[in-house]
């Protein structure tokens, strides 16, 4: 009796990229629309929240509570953006290469730059800064008086948000050419290994 053999159908390399690709576009869509829902999310509690200690609070050191919805949420939107960012210069790298594949990547590398104004601010940082301003000057507000501890804790808690959110943009302003070029001495590399 002979054996049976168990064969599993392997898709073609061609199949399979497709697949690649539709998945990781599908991918960059997502992150790009879940960063747009969690600005709105982040803005409504940040802002609940600091009214609700300004009200009823008088601890200073809570307005951190609030700081800390903001930091939460810039972090979260902050990694969608490299991740999506990430996965674009690997499609362009990978499936860029020729004039009449897509070209969708390259095209918005390319108009990026050159729009009015600069664009948009992906990391929505002029947001998250002037919520870090307003939420330090409530507190400030409220307080009766604050001790010189009170008010070097929260300054330098706060300033230190502000510089993550300015930090974070000027890396993401440089982001994109940088993991292209890391991006294409992966694949040179491979394929000079090959």
């Amino acid at each position: 009796m002979p054996a049976e053999v168990s064969e599993t159908v392997q898709p073609a390399p061609a199949q399979l990229r497709a697949a690649e690709f539709a998945a990781l576009r599908a991918a960059i869509a997502a992150r790009v629309t879940a960063r747009i829902v969690i600005l709105p999310i982040t803005a409504a509690v940040w802002a609940t929240l600091t009214l609700t200690l300004v009200l009823f609070s008088d601890v200073p050191l809570a307005a951190l509570l609030s700081l800390g919805v903001l930091v939460g949420g810039f972090e979260a939107i902050h990694a969608l953006h490299v991740g999506a960012e990430r996965i674009g210069r690997y499609l362009q790298v990978q499936y860029e290469g020729s004039l009449d594949g897509p070209r969708w990547e390259t095209a918005a590398m390319a108009v990026g730059p050159a729009l009015p104004g600069g664009g948009v601010d992906p990391l929505f940082s002029v947001v998250f800064t002037g919520a870090a301003l307003v939420n330090l000057l409530s507190t400030l507000v409220v307080l009766a008086e604050p001790t010189l501890a009170e008010l070097g804790v929260l300054g330098a808690v706060h300033a230190a948000f502000v510089f993550r959110v300015i930090r974070a943009r000027v890396a993401a302003a440089r982001q994109r050419a940088v993991e292209l070029e890391s991006f294409r001495s992966v694949l040179f590399g491979e394929r000079n290994r090959s």
